[in-house]
């Protein structure tokens, strides 16, 4: 069964940083578009940023646009999202998900192109 597992969340100082991974088992993740969502306690679930098979096109919510950046290693078979100048509004469980016809986009009507999701990873920004 084809896997995704998400690494890196933490308790985190506003201003501070993290970087999470997300590791691709029993399928080759290069050939598959990347995104990372969000969902913070009571809320909707909300796209982050995602990037394509290439690692030459990404996206990013206005909300993360400048303080986080998506990254790919296809010979890792790993996804990361390094987040800088978190803010306590970034506390979420965050997932990553790959899709093969996923055309990376962050809104939620985009995520239906998404095949495989990860377990979540907990970010928790507060002092």
């Amino acid at each position: 069964q084809p896997q995704l597992v998400e690494s890196g969340g933490g308790l985190v100082q506003p201003g501070g940083s993290l970087r999470l991974s997300c590791v691709a088992s029993r399928f080759a993740l290069k050939y598959y578009a990347i995104a990372w969502f969000r969902q913070a306690s009571g809320k909707e679930r909300e796209g982050v940023s995602c990037i394509d098979s290439s690692g030459s096109i990404s996206n990013y919510a206005e909300s993360v646009k400048g303080r986080f950046t998506i990254s790919r290693d296809n010979a890792k078979n790993t996804a990361y999202l390094q987040m800088n100048s978190l803010e306590p509004e970034d506390t979420a469980v965050y997932f990553c998900a790959a899709g093969l016809n996923f055309r990376c986009g962050t809104r939620e009507e985009d995520s239906k192109f998404l095949e495989f999701w990860g377990q979540g990873t907990l970010v928790t920004v507060s002092s």
